[in-house]
This record gives C-alpha cells, sequence and structure tokens, in this order.
C-alpha cells in the first residue's frame, strides 16, 4: 500500500502528532535542564583572533606564533581554517588585556604581513549578547503574532507562534544533545527558520481561511467535523509544495553544511534540524493546534445560543 501525500489523512490522528510534539517538548526542557548549552565565547568571554596571509598557514605555525607572543599556545580553545587554508580563527577561552593584544599583533603582521583581526569579549557583554539575542527571538515571535492576527485572525498567529517555539526548541535541544557549539551564527540560523516557518505556516493557514470562506458562504457556520474536514483538505492541497520547497531548501543547507567553512558549518547544522523540525510543525502541529482552538469557540457558540 503506497503513501499518497495528497490524500493522507493529517487530521485523524492529531492525538499522536500532540503526543510526540510534548514527549519531544518535555526531552528537550530535561536536555537544557540537566547537559545545558556550550556557549561559545560571543556568550561568555573570550578572545577571537583572525590570521590571514596570501599562503597556506600552518596550524603549527599558529601556535609557534602565538608562544611568540607571549600566550601560552595551551590557551587556545579551537583553530578553525577557511578561504583553503589562507585564514584562520584562532579562539581562546580568555580575556586578553590591551597590552596582549598589541603584542599579538606586532608579532603577528612580522610573521604574516598582515594586521590581525583580534576581538575580546569580557563576561558582561556575553550576558548582555545572550540577553539580546533572547530578546530577538521574543520580539520576533510577538510581531509574527500581531501580523498573522491583522492578516488573519489571533488564533492563526497563537498557532504560528507555538509552532515556531516548537522548532526553536528543537534546534536548541539538538544542539545540547551533541554539544555543538552556540555562537552568533547559531542565532541567526534560529531566526532564518523562524521566518522561513512562517512562510510555510501561513500558506497552509492561507488556504484553510479561503477553503473556511467558501464554507460558511452566505452566514453559513461549520460544524467541528467540517472543520476538520477543511483543514485536512487544505493540508493536501498545500503539501506538495511544502515537500518541494523545504527539499530544495535543504539541499541548499546540506551543500552549504558539507563545502562550506567550519566557522559556518553550526549555522548549517541548524538550518537543516530547523527546517526539518519546520516542516514537521507546519504539516503536523499548526494547523491542528489552530483546529482544536477553533472547535473550542464553536463549542462555546452553540452553546451560548
Amino acid at each position: 500500500m503506497s503513501f499518497n501525500p495528497t490524500k493522507f489523512d493529517y487530521v485523524k490522528h492529531r492525538k499522536i502528532y500532540f503526543a510526540i510534539t510534548i514527549a519531544l517538548v518535555i526531552i528537550s526542557i530535561l536536555l537544557l535542564s540537566f547537559r545545558g548549552l556550550n556557549l561559545g565565547i560571543d556568550f561568555t568571554q573570550g578572545t577571537r583572533v583572525e590570521i590571514s596571509s596570501t599562503n597556506q598557514i600552518k596550524e603549527a605555525d599558529v601556535r609557534s606564533v602565538i608562544e611568540d607572543a607571549g600566550i601560552d599556545a595551551a590557551e587556545i580553545d579551537g583553530i578553525q581554517f577557511a578561504q583553503g587554508g589562507k585564514l584562520a580563527n584562532v579562539t581562546f577561552v580568555g580575556e586578553f588585556s590591551q597590552d596582549q593584544i598589541s603584542e599579538m599583533k606586532q608579532t603577528i603582521e612580522a610573521k604574516y604581513k598582515k594586521e590581525p583581526s583580534i576581538s575580546t569579549v569580557s563576561a558582561q557583554v556575553g550576558q548582555e549578547i545572550a540577553r539580546n539575542a533572547i530578546y530577538a527571538v521574543l520580539l520576533a515571535s510577538l510581531g509574527i503574532v500581531i501580523y498573522v492576527s491583522f492578516r488573519f485572525q489571533p488564533l492563526y498567529g497563537i498557532a504560528t507562534v507555538l509552532a515556531l517555539l516548537h522548532d526553536a526548541l528543537m534546534i536548541i535541544a539538538f544542539f545540547s544533545l551533541f554539544q555543538i557549539e552556540v555562537n552568533l551564527y547559531f542565532i541567526a540560523a534560529v531566526l532564518t527558520i523562524i521566518g522561513y516557518s512562517v512562510n510555510d505556516t501561513i500558506v497552509t493557514f492561507d488556504r484553510v481561511r479561503e477553503n473556511l470562506g467558501l464554507a460558511e458562504k452566505g452566514g453559513r457556520k461549520v460544524s467541528f467535523d467540517e472543520l476538520a474536514h477543511i483543514v485536512n483538505e487544505s493540508i493536501q492541497q498545500t503539501i506538495i509544495r511544502s515537500i518541494n520547497t523545504v527539499i530544495t531548501v535543504i539541499m541548499t543547507a546540506a551543500a552549504l553544511y558539507i563545502f562550506g567553512s567550519e566557522a559556518i558549518r553550526g549555522f548549517s547544522l541548524a538550518l537543516l534540524v530547523g527546517l526539518i523540525m519546520g516542516m514537521y510543525s507546519s504539516i503536523f502541529i499548526a494547523a491542528q493546534l489552530w483546529l482544536v482552538m477553533k472547535g473550542r469557540t464553536l463549542g462555546r457558540t452553540k452553546r451560548a445560543s
């Protein structure tokens, strides 16, 4: 028996999707509580030194020049190479003093004939960046609720944001599970996924609104079963478009992960996880949540009349 996505009854099994989603959310919260996140220097404190050269840079040379600048190479947290090995990104856990930065600039410039880029993040700045990242996600969510409520109805906005928060939580939990470094690229990826998932969810909701408008033509009120049929039909009508879109974007993100530099590998991975979870929430969570909330308003209307 073959699976046909345009014929499958998505609404019928909504309780199973909700149970799976709740289980995933609980596991994610437990992961974050007990395992935490591997925060990069963008959110803690540390120093990043970017060394560029006309020739390929060797790791042994990098460690040697760091030692020459008076810094113990053991303090190096990681070295990532890009641009065919002509760019080295060296990170340190500790914060450098101005004298150390000045000495390092002179030593590296003398070695590679190019001035390095050195940036430090103090613990206070790291906390401020983390706080601003949380504000960015919350403000984005609030803006989405207002926009979707204005364009559709508040229930559409609430369902959309709950699905988006689920997507963001799944990405964060994945990074917690495998202790992948969380940096500013990660925040960019989460915000990108939020924007992508909103677009995907709104396409389905647009079709729900259109089909519901036809069913309620002439002031007719629909029952819950009719509403469920409308939601299921709307998902069936948009499912092929959603699958094709997400597969195309996943291929792009996968190419970026495989062929991109080490510095943006976390960004690419966050995109891949977010795209898969975003497609799941758009098809199995957002519209089903709206159906349940809308169904309760139908029940209240019936009792009031």
